[in-house]
């Protein structure tokens, strides 16, 4: 067995509607390259997750009247019946909603500060007060 060890990931899919043909292309193509590596005897880890944050996902999940935590665990598993109906298969799949991710995250935020690399400062944005958001 070779030592060679290759981590691959692609475009992580937006929670907020499903898997549709241009995703699938990427995919298909990585996990075919994956598949290839590990026949050939190197280690590959093939990860992804749902991209979990922005103003689409609040917006559909407040359209259909439902938390955005709910939008999120449908698309996940939607996501998931998707991939597996057509045989793309990853060595993990997540979430960028994770309490994991949210630690990292911290993680990285924090060392960030300590080497007095975040900067703070006021930023003028248009709010809207009836939806309560930015």
């Amino acid at each position: 067995m070779s030592s060679s060890r290759i981590l691959v990931t692609s475009a992580l899919p937006y929670a907020n509607g499903p898997i549709h043909l241009g995703h699938l292309v990427e995919y298909l193509q990585t996990d075919i390259w994956v598949r290839y590596q590990k026949l050939r005897g190197r280690r590959c880890i093939y990860i992804c997750a749902d991209d979990t944050h922005g103003t689409a996902i609040m917006m559909r999940a407040r359209k259909e009247g439902i938390s955005e935590e709910e939008l999120i665990a449908r698309m996940q598993q939607a996501h998931l019946a998707d991939f597996r109906g057509f045989d793309v298969e990853f060595d993990h799949y997540g979430s960028t909603n994770s309490e994991e991710t949210r630690q990292i995250c911290h993680e990285i935020w924090a060392a960030l500060r300590k080497a007095g690399l975040v900067v703070e400062r006021e930023v003028t944005q248009r709010y809207d007060p009836v939806a309560e958001t930015f």
